[in-house]
């Protein structure tokens, strides 16, 4: 079956095969929360992106994709996609990767901080890390580029189809996420980047650039 990207609370996983990692999405919670498994299909290892919410449902699609899970990566600090990070990591032993300026406000510690132009490992699979400020100080998102030269990437609440990321609570700031989302997503990566964001359906850059300026212009 081909993917779609298209997943519901309660509802199965989708299924995205790459040349070298698979590709695993569930939605959980009544906030319709992404959780992405990435396996290589290498060497086994896993990485886990936002533990946001229902630890089984999460552990069982940990062992769907092989034996045990090493990495859980949060893209921030928000309390809807860190309800289930406590639990995950103290079944899985898995270590924990954030934005520094968020990692002090996750409930657990972070084992390994990334910041803008770090890379995280797992297996054979290297994914980079992009900081996008705004949403929340330390916001990150992650760069996988497939063997083909596809880039697929993982936006956390920063990017989402229609727009970028929530800024109108204290703290946040939609100038700097514009710029940061102008700038080091959409000037650096082309228009067949497909994204996966912490919410929702997936989308392209392609898709989305072209209403760069009308976000700007709206202010959010």
């Amino acid at each position: 079956m081909s993917y779609t990207g298209t997943v519901t609370p309660g509802g199965p996983e989708d299924v995205r095969e790459l040349e070298r990692v698979t590709i695993r999405k569930l939605a959980v919670s009544d906030m319709h929360n992404n959780v992405y498994l990435l396996t290589s299909r290498g060497t086994g290892d896993q990485l886990l992106i936002d533990a946001a919410d229902d630890p089984d449902r999460i552990m069982a699609l940990v062992a769907t994709g092989g034996d045990g899970l090493g990495t859980v990566v949060t893209t921030h600090q928000h309390w809807d996609h860190v309800r289930a990070l406590r639990e995950v990591v103290a079944r899985t032993g898995a270590r924990t990767v954030a934005g520094h300026e968020d990692a002090d406000a996750l409930p657990v510690p972070v084992d390994v901080p990334v910041g803008q132009g770090d890379r995280i490992t797992f297996g054979d699979v290297d994914l980079d890390v992009i900081h996008l400020r705004g949403h929340t100080p330390g916001s990150i998102a992650l760069a996988l580029r497939d063997v083909d030269g596809m880039v697929h990437l993982f936006t956390g609440d920063s990017l989402v189809p229609g727009g970028v990321g929530a800024t109108s609570h204290p703290g946040q700031d939609f100038g700097s996420l514009i710029e940061d989302v102008t700038t080091r997503v959409f000037d650096v990566y082309g228009d067949d980047t497909w994204f996966y964001p912490g919410h929702g359906d997936d989308s392209t850059l392609g898709a989305e650039r072209p209403h760069l300026q009308e976000w700007r212009e709206r202010g959010w």
